[in-house]
């Protein structure tokens, strides 16, 4: 299986999908495509390990790879984010292969943390946006994280730089990152979140601490008029985006 074409192949379904509902996030999802693929296929598929996306604004992009990976009827798909559907535009727990509903951040990573202490022979996968550090449900987690040890919990930050109004840095600066992890009683990673071979090797990675992962990606990935632009946390394709996102994915 060539992770590289089915990251390419959730690119355009995510596009799709957006451009059919008039949904938003566009750029939320894309950031996120290699990070989703490789810990489904290789972690979560296989070995019956947890995953809990906490930035459930990017339940689009999970949908997808939850519909190539068998976990639901790829035509549940074409109702996402319309009336009645379980396809909701933030992740639900109502949808086979999700543990735990997210929308509202800051919530997904002390639900895992939870889970690892009570667990500790399963494996948890937690993905958090970088605007998601913002709240401090989460530093409690990664306090309580640290003190138990829970080498059971990965941790993912999909740091796009952006969030919902603004740069990072300049909203709420949250560097020096690495050197917080790292005070917290983390063992930490820092990789291209757009390389698949990079997220594998990482993942397996064996760790005395509990692991965080910096991944820096790019907003809107895959599309050049999409990358890096605060537009598209909000907007949807009109059609002639559609096609020109399509033909630059191809």
């Amino acid at each position: 299986m060539n992770l590289k074409n089915i990251s390419s192949e959730i690119r355009k379904k995510i596009i799709e999908i957006s451009f059919k509902s008039g949904s938003s996030h566009v750029g939320s999802n894309l950031s996120i495509v290699e990070i989703l693929v490789t810990i489904y296929y290789f972690f979560i598929k296989k070995n019956k390990s947890e995953f809990i996306l906490s930035k459930g604004h990017a339940a689009l992009s999970l949908y997808c790879v939850l519909g190539k990976f068998k976990f639901i009827d790829n035509n549940l798909l074409e109702k996402y984010g319309t009336n009645y559907t379980k396809l909701m535009s933030h992740v639900s727990h109502k949808v086979n292969g999700v543990p735990f509903s997210t929308g509202s951040l800051g919530h997904g990573l002390p639900y895992a943390s939870g889970r690892a202490y009570i667990n500790k022979k399963k494996k948890y996968y937690v993905l958090l946006s970088d605007g998601e550090l913002n709240e401090g449900s989460n530093w409690e987690a990664l306090l309580f994280i640290g003190h138990h040890k829970l080498t059971n919990l990965i941790l993912i930050i999909d740091y796009n730089k952006i969030q919902s109004f603004g740069f990072v840095k300049n909203i709420l600066r949250i560097e020096p990152i690495k050197k917080k992890f790292l005070a917290f009683g983390f063992f930490v990673s820092e990789i291209d979140g757009h390389n698949i071979n990079k997220i594998f090797k990482v993942l397996k990675k064996k760790t005395f601490l509990p692991h965080v992962i910096i991944a820096h990606t790019t907003k809107g990935k895959g599309v050049s008029f999409m990358e890096n632009k605060l537009l598209w946390h909000y907007k949807s394709p009109n059609r002639d985006e559609f096609l020109n996102a399509i033909k630059e994915i191809e």
